[in-house]
């Protein structure tokens, strides 16, 4: 598929981050994030070294530094949503630089266990966790569907485009909010026609 947002081919390359064990790399995931999030905004130098130990990881790994950046840029549109709502709160606490460093540095640390460990290794420390076979069954579906969602979206808007015969603004808009509208009705039908065949196949 070409959708590689959560996975992409990285997953499958060779090196010694890659070959760590996922139980060692999730610890140490939720280990930053632990620290990333408790970390004030004082200590400058220990958000700079989370920074430099996440760029000795992927350089490391040989992720391409340019691929971890697009990943990032196209995430920090919510990020910069989560600190301008946090400034612009009466109750806010926490400045809006120190919001920006901690997502910033979890988003990093997320897309690089992700682009080092397939998913299902994930599955299957969780399931060693004990995890609610519930909670891993709902993951393992929603990673599966969400690829294929994104796949019947991009048709979707490909085929509204290839009828559409204007460039103007407005229209663009139009077709975008049409497309999300109807991928909500076929993800809700389609999501009624799995359950159906998985109760018809024993699922319980």
């Amino acid at each position: 598929m070409r959708f590689h947002l959560l996975e992409h081919a990285h997953v499958t390359s060779d090196s010694p981050v890659h070959r760590l064990p996922a139980e060692i790399k999730l610890a140490a995931t939720l280990a930053v994030l632990i620290v990333t999030v408790v970390m004030p905004l004082s200590r400058g130098g220990c958000f700079a070294a989370v920074a430099a130990a996440l760029v000795a990881s992927a350089a490391v790994a040989r992720i391409p530094a340019g691929f971890l950046l697009r990943r990032l840029l196209l995430l920090s549109p919510f990020v910069i949503g989560v600190a301008v709502v946090n400034s612009l709160s009466a109750v806010a606490s926490v400045p809006w630089q120190l919001v920006l460093m901690r997502s910033g540095l979890c988003l990093a640390t997320v897309l690089l266990l992700s682009n080092t460990t397939p998913f299902s290794e994930l599955l299957r420390v969780l399931r060693r966790l004990r995890v609610p076979p519930v909670m891993i069954t709902t993951l393992a579906l929603m990673y599966r569907y969400l690829f294929v969602l994104a796949e019947e979206a991009e048709r979707m808007q490909r085929a509204r485009t290839g009828r559409t015969f204007t460039r103007r603004r407005g229209i663009h808009w139009s077709v975008l909010a049409s497309v999300a509208g109807q991928l909500f009705v076929r993800a809700t039908e389609r999501s009624e026609r799995i359950y159906d065949a998985m109760c018809a196949r024993g699922w319980k």
